[in-house]
């Protein structure tokens, strides 16, 4: 670790040298950044950065064709393309850099980002290191610098990658990088949506990242980013719940992580919560957009869950707080949130889904085990959110007690988890349907339509409540349901805010 001649004898070298050899010694080849950072800690990166003296996107343009990858411009205004090797799964980044190595370096964000090998001379039998602001020694320090003063009004997306970097590398940010961070915290706001959704998402993939979600808020970049989080700061809660709302959405992220096996709850001794399973963790780690997984937006649901408890907070003459509709309102702002950080339309919508429906779990049935047609309902209402919504309710609960656990309510509410995914293993939307939309049309003489599409959902609530169990009986249930008048179940489970 920390020895520059290590890097020599990284997986990735050969490709290095490779990449150096097709830019030319005209070039002037400068391997930079991150690649130089992860190798001198002994991590070896598949993402690998040059600093080249043409035209960065002409320069991946010809490496590209010759290493079979493909280019991706990406700033065509200062010369940065990208070239993708599908085969291994490794990029590699060209920037332009303007006037001298040196230069380059010094408008770098952070010094342990401001190292260099030179190599311009191709391969050497001595590494040619460049550290003209002290990297290595922060490296060894163990902290995130910035370079100098203007470096985060230069490129406010840097505020967030400062803490990123921070958890990613288990680094302390020195001092006086924090003192500019919250100085300049609000100049987030500034930055396009993409590069600070791009940020964030790197940042919630980390595991164990909900303990620096306070930490992001005492810089002041949290409701930067997120400005309806200031309002739930300081809101008092009823008296069941430990904290305010603003710190009980962020404990509650920490507690999700904790469910997650990557992180620590000392509030309270907990028995019974282990639900995690490899199919959970196939679940959590399974990409939802561009760099995202569930787990990052399930973090960023438990953030939001409860945005919208100050509209909807009252207290009633008995002094019993209450803030009914918050859910469903706040899946209204979290959709909001997230439309305008650019995220894609799925990950906006397992958000909205897990904010809209996090009270769901223990309504369904509490402290009695939930019914096969409430969880059916549940499963069929979230969608994909079900599992992580289930996970999030948990943690809410252990978020609104906090080191106050009742052991006796939360063994009642494991049972409850447990009963709702394993039902949902179960539930017939995993199975065969019993008839089809052609069956009911052909049977009973009807054309396509709504109403068809409501026969079918029938067919399959009853038999996630047990009530049939074959093709004869779904037919039969749809002539008594044709037969009868149009009505609509008054019992069914519903939010109740």
């Amino acid at each position: 670790m920390y020895d520059v001649s290590e890097l020599t004898r990284l997986p990735n070298w050969p490709l290095v040298l490779k990449v150096a050899a097709i830019v030319g010694r005209e070039g002037a080849p400068v391997l930079v950044g991150g690649w130089v950072r992860d190798g001198l800690l002994g991590r070896d990166s598949r993402d690998i950065d040059f600093a080249v003296a043409g035209d960065g996107i002409e320069v991946a343009s010809r490496v590209a064709r010759v290493l079979g990858g493909t280019l991706v411009p990406l700033d065509a205004k200062n010369g940065v393309g990208r070239v993708v090797l599908s085969a291994s799964g490794q990029t590699i980044d060209l920037a332009t850099y303007v006037g001298t190595m040196l230069d380059d370096l010094s408008r770098r964000d952070f010094t342990i980002d401001a190292m260099a090998v030179d190599l311009r001379e191709g391969e050497s039998a001595e590494i040619r290191f460049v550290d003209p602001l002290g990297g290595l020694d922060d490296l060894k320090r163990r902290v995130v610098r910035a370079t100098g003063e203007s470096v985060f009004a230069a490129d406010p997306a840097r505020l967030l990658r400062a803490v990123r970097l921070a958890v990613l590398l288990d680094f302390g940010i020195e001092t006086q990088t924090e003192a500019r961070i919250r100085e300049h915290a609000a100049l987030i706001s500034r930055v396009a949506g993409e590069r600070v959704r791009e940020e964030l998402v790197a940042f919630l993939c980390l595991p164990g990242s909900g303990r620096s979600l306070s930490y992001m808020d005492g810089l002041r970049l949290l409701t930067s980013i997120i400005p309806e989080l200031e309002a739930t700061r300081g809101v008092a809660q009823p008296r069941e719940h430990y904290w305010d709302v603003l710190t009980h959405c962020l404990k509650t992220v920490e507690a999700f992580d904790f469910l997650l096996n990557q992180g620590e709850w000392p509030y309270a001794s907990l028995s019974g919560e282990p639900l995690w399973s490899s199919e959970a963790a196939r679940y959590f780690d399974a990409e939802v957009g561009f760099g995202s997984n569930r787990a990052a937006l399930f973090r960023l649901a438990a953030v939001l869950h409860d945005v919208s408890k100050p509209d909807t907070k009252t207290v009633e003459p008995t002094g019993r707080i209450r803030f009914l509709g918050h859910g469903l309102e706040g899946a209204e702002v979290a959709r909001d949130v997230l439309g305008r950080l650019r995220f894609s339309g799925r990950e906006i919508r397992l958000v909205e889904a897990a904010v809209r429906h996090h009270l769901r779990p223990t309504q369904m049935g509490w402290p009695a085990l939930p019914s096969r047609r409430a969880v059916y309902r549940f499963c069929r209402d979230a969608g994909e959110a079900a599992v992580g919504v289930v996970y999030l309710s948990l943690a809410d609960h252990m978020a609104a007690r906090g080191p106050n656990m009742d052991p006796e309510q939360w063994q009642m509410h494991v049972g409850i988890s447990r009963s709702i995914l394993s039902q949902r293993e179960e539930a017939p939307a995993r199975l065969s349907p019993l008839i089809d939309g052609y069956a009911i049309m052909k049977s009973f003489g009807l054309s396509p339509g709504r109403r068809v599409g409501e026969l079918l959902e029938s067919v399959r609530e009853a038999r996630a409540a047990g009530e049939i169990s074959s093709r004869d009986e779904a037919l039969a249930l749809v002539a008594r349901l044709l037969a009868a008048p149009a009505s609509r179940d008054q019992n069914q489970d519903r939010p109740r805010g």
